[in-house]
């Protein structure tokens, strides 16, 4: 099935080597293929101190983290059925935490950029990993539409990876 994207892409940082337009819209409809016709997301790409404010004020926890995933919320007393495409939400991707955990897993960036983008869409689908058939089942999922991207397994040689 093909898939209408409307992606906004936010750059709020001056990081270098930051992925294109067109890498964040092929990984992202890698991720919702199979499970929407059409879909409308931002991804905004920030710095630590972004990244930090936002971790703090959502999770609470003092320090950036690698993705968030917002969810759309339709506001009362608007149906699903108005809008043309499902608004999925928003995600926020901390460049600086990306490249920095790239490094550390001995990871390409494409691949873990990759990762971070198709991590967070499947969130903004409903998938979680808070128990561990959860976890089980998107990890696979993962691993699954990030092999057919043509990258490596994203777990393969990580431990205790806090993704978000």
């Amino acid at each position: 099935m093909a898939v209408h994207l409307e992606l906004d892409l936010q750059l709020a940082t001056d990081a270098p080597e930051l992925p294109s337009l067109p890498q964040f819209e092929r990984w992202t409809l890698a991720a919702l293929d199979g499970h929407r016709e059409c879909a409308e997301l931002t991804i905004r790409i920030v710095d630590t101190d972004e990244g930090a404010a936002l971790n703090r004020q959502y999770r609470g926890l003092d320090r950036p983290t690698n993705v968030l995933s917002f969810p759309f919320e339709l506001p009362p007393g608007l149906a699903p059925d108005d809008a043309i495409c499902d608004l999925l939400g928003d995600l926020v991707i901390c460049a600086e935490v990306v490249r920095r955990e790239a490094l550390e897993q001995g990871k390409e960036a494409q691949a873990h950029w990759a990762h971070m983008v198709v991590h967070g869409v499947l969130h903004l689908l409903d998938y979680d990993h808070l128990d561990e058939a959860e976890a089980e089942a998107m990890e696979t999922l993962e691993t699954n539409i990030l092999g057919g991207l043509g990258f490596p397994p994203p777990y393969e040689h990580q431990q205790d990876l806090e993704i978000w």
